[in-house]
């Protein structure tokens, strides 16, 4: 209390109760005001959740033995292993409301066919009904020339796959619906961001000069005879946590060439291992929730074997126009990686592609935004009248194959010596029927940069994304210029030498629908043919397994050292047996583990399965249903020094009466191994 003779002054006590009052309240406003700011972080609204999506990834293998490799049509590439699992990733996205929505399936096959795309869709209407239509899912494959064949209803394919194989095309099928129903389950609000930039050194036009004869005046606008342009589309949920991505660049994936036998995804299956190991840390490849596919694009005429094409009998150049050599014709001329071999070349531009989109990933910030539409159209493409300016009409023309088709490429040449730039008159046509006429770009673009330019209806923000071999594959697509010189590409334009212009009419109409709301009015156009194909094949059927006298199933025939270092490779051979057996018994079987043993529990953990890149399965048929299986395991850097063994899991089929057969799971183990720092 204030005395009269004093001047009003307070105690220690109420100083320090006035300053903590005022501590206090500053705390508080401090705390308010970051309450706030985060709250508005959090908010969808306020940090623009613009979209609902969803994200998934399920395995598609298949049979990995006895079954022809589509891609290449070579008769003696089929099936002997496996270096990599191949795996169907599905991304959904929808209008926050859920009004409209699209699926997008980036898969690890050749390429989609129409026997594959309806029973897919099938299956989607069995569980969703409406939600999931021809008009808003969109099936493309990786163009991998390394998975099963034996899942298509036209001739040409259904002869270089000898026929229709039921194990590999339901393991397509169940393996893409899987990777939708997870992302279907997994739907959250969340925001996309759009990236773009130029991958240097990672491939090259296998038809240089094709692509000359293309005008100056249009070649000079870019700097490069190919498209090194990759897009990179991120997705993230409200909370900033991340999804996935679809990683968009123009290469063939054919670093493993037509000798290979091992089923794999090849470079950009690399790619998506790389990043979804990154960002799924401490699981094995096909776990976690992070989903990374590398797409195909407009990869038409885009090899990634960059030193070129070579004879492979003298090692002197073949790059010329009709792709031969002095010496043993087409046949010996083969364009070669920038590897040592085919699984270093895969590897180097695997890492060049997922290294260029992990930059583009970590910096992307132009976001997505606007609203979902999507349309669909049948066209029958062999009678399209073009526009080609006010006084010329074209038509296309029915499908046709050219002779050059039959010479392949230098990235795996034909057989009997057919050469590129043959102008012979075409082969017999094949009934192609319709063609799915998305969109997305189907086939092999090989003109993405023409595609590109056609007119966006006011829509001057557009990014334009061509998404290649989608839905139905449709051979190649070449500028009119290209289609001249008859090389390979231009013999694989089925359409005839405006199937380009075509094209681009078609896809102005759609692109009018999808910018004015007038999806509705067009016409639906005329559904292809379902053949009610054979389920015929030359596939020879799996027989009764056996041993050698006095061995069991998965008994080590020759064992591992005793000790490794890293960079040596690790290498058992088992007592086997057909790997068809399993693939066609489990639906997603493991063929083996690497195990590193862990003192502090005495127990072994796997570290590597046989969807690892270091890590390789070989299945050797041998005689009489004896066969044998070898697994190496090439040991990577970085791997810790202890104890380790490699276990190998089969079925074998047991005959258990007259006419029925039985498959009964086994598994191997070699002898425990040291790897040390030495």
């Amino acid at each position: 209390m204030c005395g009269k003779r004093s001047k009003c002054s307070f105690s220690r006590l109420e100083v320090t109760l006035i300053v903590c009052l005022v501590l206090m309240i500053a705390v508080t406003v401090v705390l308010l005001v970051l309450h706030f700011l985060v709250k508005e972080t959090n908010d969808p609204s306020a940090v623009g959740a613009s979209y609902l999506l969803g994200v998934g990834r399920a395995d598609c293998t298949g049979p990995v033995a006895e079954i022809p490799l589509m891609g290449y049509a070579n008769p003696d590439q089929v099936g002997g292993g496996l270096l990599t699992r191949l795996y169907s990733r599905a991304f959904i996205v929808a209008d926050l409301d859920d009004s409209k929505r699209v699926v997008f399936v980036s898969a690890d096959i050749g390429m989609v066919s129409q026997k594959l795309r309806i029973e897919v869709l099938n299956k989607l209407k069995s569980k969703y009904g409406e939600l999931y239509r021809q008009d808003n899912v969109i099936l493309s494959g990786t163009h991998t020339h390394s998975g099963p064949g034996g899942y298509f209803q036209y001739t040409l394919f259904w002869i270089t796959s000898k026929g229709l194989i039921q194990p590999s095309l339901n393991a397509i099928v169940n393996g893409i619906v899987k990777s939708i129903d997870i992302a279907h389950q997994n739907m959250k609000k969340g925001r996309l961001f759009l990236n773009r930039g130029v991958v240097e050194n990672s491939q090259i036009n296998r038809s240089p000069f094709s692509y000359l004869e293309n005008p100056e005046s249009e070649r000079s606008r870019y700097s490069s005879n190919t498209d090194k342009e990759m897009v990179t589309l991120k997705m993230v949920d409200e909370n900033g946590q991340e999804l996935g991505l679809i990683s968009w660049f123009a290469v063939h994936p054919v670093s493993m060439n037509n000798t290979n036998q091992l089923v794999n995804s090849d470079n950009v299956g690399y790619a998506s291992y790389l990043f979804e190991q990154e960002k799924n840390e401490g699981m094995l490849p096909g776990e976690g929730s992070f989903v990374a596919a590398f797409a195909s694009s407009n990869l038409g005429d885009v090899s990634p074997n960059t030193r070129g094409p070579f004879c492979r009998n003298t090692g002197e150049s073949c790059d010329n126009p009709q792709s031969t050599c002095p010496l043993g014709g087409a046949t010996m001329c083969m364009a070669m990686g920038p590897g040592n071999d085919m699984f270093d070349s895969t590897r180097i531009i695997g890492q060049n592609i997922y290294l260029k989109a992990r930059e583009l990933y970590e910096n992307a910030s132009q976001e997505v935004t606007g609203p979902i539409s999507s349309v669909h159209q049948w066209v029958n493409m062999s009678d399209v009248s073009v526009e080609l300016n006010a006084t010329h009409t074209v038509k296309t023309c029915k499908p046709a194959l050219g002779h050059s088709f039959a010479a392949g490429t230098i990235d795996g040449v034909g057989a009997f010596n057919f050469t590129q730039d043959d102008l012979a008159s075409p082969v017999a046509p094949r009934r192609c029927g319709c063609s799915d006429c998305c969109h997305w770009i189907p086939g092999n673009c090989c003109c993405s940069w023409r595609v590109h330019e056609f007119d966006s209806h006011g829509k001057p923000q557009m990014d334009v994304v061509i998404a290649g071999l989608c839905n139905v594959y449709t051979h190649y697509i070449t500028t009119y210029e290209e289609y001249q010189v008859q090389r390979y590409e231009a013999a694989s334009t089925i359409y005839g030498p405006h199937t380009l212009s075509a094209y681009i009419q078609l896809y102005r109409g759609l692109a009018r629908a999808i910018a004015m709301n007038t999806a509705q009015d067009l016409p639906r156009g005329p559904e292809p043919p379902v053949f009610n194909i054979s389920s015929l094949t030359l596939v020879p059927p799996i027989t009764v397994d056996r041993v050698p006298a006095n061995k069991a199933f998965g008994d080590v025939l020759q064992d591992v050292r005793q000790q490794y270092q890293v960079g040596e490779v690790v290498g058992v051979k088992f007592v086997g047996a057909n790997p068809r057996n399993s693939a066609e018994n489990v639906t997603e079987h493991n063929f083996l583990t690497v195990e590193r043993y862990a003192n502090t529990s005495d127990s072994w953990h796997v570290v590597q399965n046989d969807a690892s890149w270091d890590t390789r399965f070989y299945w050797d048929k041998g005689w009489l249903g004896q066969s044998t299986v070898t697994i190496e395991w090439h040991i990577p850097e970085g791997t810790e020094p202890g104890l380790y063994r490699i276990r190998y899991f089969g079925h074998y089929r047991k005959r258990v009466s007259i006419n029925h057969t039985a498959s009964i799971l086994f598994e191997g183990k070699s002898s425990a191994f040291e790897i040390t720092n030495l």
